[in-house]
């Protein structure tokens, strides 16, 4: 990158803002995704929305390429630049307001998750999303992406709590969509198409989401299973049955022993499946739910049931799924997770896809997930450096998304496109959903310098 541009740039940022030494760029080729790295050309870190209009108007001017990043959690590839400039947003995380009287929060984008779910509840009022990363993860990044969470099930994902957006367009101009009102129809609904559009539509530099009552009570249960399709089925029977956990989440044998090994919650290391399941709301409707919930895992040969004895053993019990991704990742140099999602009623069939897969191809694969919404994270453990080895999990992975998407399923949940799953993505739209994709990327991004290369 010219010194001179680099010179523009530390106008508009700072000097001590603009990163351009190797070692702090190395720290920017990386995110969360295995196998792919990929250097920037510079770093900025900015202070403020006008800053931000004037990189990408600079930017925009020169072709020089933009890719936003929040804390780099992504997992496939979506924060990775290509040899541009990377925006960080570390500097952009102010908590703006919270509207009590709209139930409605506003904050910039480097907002770290958690910092959202802390202040809102400590006012008795709740934002459901809570991805696995949440600790770490911006809320930019969560937009980005429509992260989804253990909540899912019962709650949503981002996209159903983001009511207004701000973002500036490739060019430099500042776009505004949706906001506080409830309902609001005039012209093209803006803020579905940006969320989950991993930041090539826009930079993102406000959001405003909705907030709801915090529930009364909760209630978290672990059932062990010693075989693994009877879980897998008995979670399509607690859905069939009419009870809408607010968590229902799976771990197999393989990550249950990781657990247990790196958080020594407790686990069981003689079943071949756990569910966790937490209900919550009205304490006289969560006792029923509870009660419903273990009757139903009695019926699908649930070996033991237990119910957390107060808010302490709750917490130990939702961190034996939280700590699944770190606990696998210890067995390996790499750990490939991914987040192939079918309907819920093709679960047992997707688990069994998961394991004959590993087997063919001779590879280790975990899985744990979102079970209550479809939503699995197959997770292989492997080491790049096998370079026999990698292809056979990628092998293994390929036949995963083929079987997920005849299942009526998609090749992400959650973690996006990005770079890593691009060559899937025809597979599961079509011919004519790249074309419209692609229309509506150059209409809002003619010179495509904001995240490049990404999703096509």
């Amino acid at each position: 990158m010219q010194p001179s541009f680099i010179k523009e740039l530390q106008n508009i940022v700072g000097e001590q803002y603009t990163l351009t030494d190797r070692e702090s760029l190395a720290v920017y080729g990386y995110d969360s995704t295995p196998e792919i790295e990929s250097l920037p050309g510079a770093v900025l870190l900015p202070g403020t929305a006008g800053e931000v209009v004037q990189i990408m108007r600079l930017c925009h001017g020169a072709g020089v390429t933009v890719t936003p990043r929040g804390s780099g959690t992504n997992l496939s590839g979506g924060s990775l630049s290509g040899g541009g400039v990377v925006v960080q947003t570390s500097r952009l995380n102010r908590l703006l307001e919270i509207d009590e009287e709209n139930l409605t929060a506003t904050m910039e984008p480097g907002l770290i998750t958690s910092a959202l779910h802390r202040e809102v509840e400590s006012r008795g009022l709740f934002y459901p999303p809570d991805p696995g990363s949440m600790n770490i993860s911006t809320m930019g990044g969560n937009v980005a992406e429509n992260s989804g969470g253990l909540r899912g099930l019962k709650y949503g994902v981002t996209a159903d709590y983001v009511m207004g957006l701000e973002a500036v367009l490739a060019d430099g101009q500042l776009l505004r969509s949706g906001g506080k009102v409830v309902k609001d129809v005039a012209g093209y609904s803006l803020n579905p198409l940006l969320v989950s559009s991993e930041g090539t539509l826009g930079f993102f530099t406000g959001i405003t989401v909705k907030l709801i009552p915090k529930p009364q009570g909760k209630i978290t249960m672990l059932a062990h299973f010693p075989v693994l399709q009877d879980a897998a089925l008995a979670v399509s029977a607690i859905i069939a049955a009419k009870v809408i956990p607010a968590t229902l989440e799976f771990l197999d044998k393989v990550t249950i022993k990781c657990v247990e090994d790196y958080a020594h919650v407790g686990l069981p290391l003689d079943v071949d499946a756990v569910l966790l399941i937490e209900v919550d709301g009205h304490p006289v409707v969560i006792a029923e739910e509870a009660a419903a919930v273990a009757e139903i895992c009695k019926k699908h040969r649930c070996s033991f049931f237990q119910t957390a004895k107060d808010a302490d053993e709750a917490l130990k019990l939702a961190a034996a799924r939280r700590t699944a991704l770190s606990a696998l990742a210890r067995l390996k140099p790499t750990t490939i997770l991914e987040d192939a999602t079918v309907p819920r009623s093709c679960i047992a069939a997707m688990l069994k896809v998961i394991q004959d897969s590993a087997r063919k191809h001779n590879v280790t694969i975990g899985t744990f997930g979102h079970a209550g919404d479809g939503n699995l994270h197959p997770t292989c453990l492997t080491d790049e450096r096998d370079t026999d080895e990698i292809k056979r999990a990628h092998a293994a992975f390929e036949e995963i998304f083929d079987a997920a998407i005849s299942m009526g399923g998609t090749i992400t949940g959650e973690h996006g496109v990005g770079l890593a799953k691009k060559k899937y993505l025809p597979k599961l739209v079509g011919e004519s959903g790249i074309r419209v994709m692609r229309g509506i990327k150059n209409a809002f991004d003619p010179k495509g310098i904001l995240n490049p290369g990404k999703i096509f």
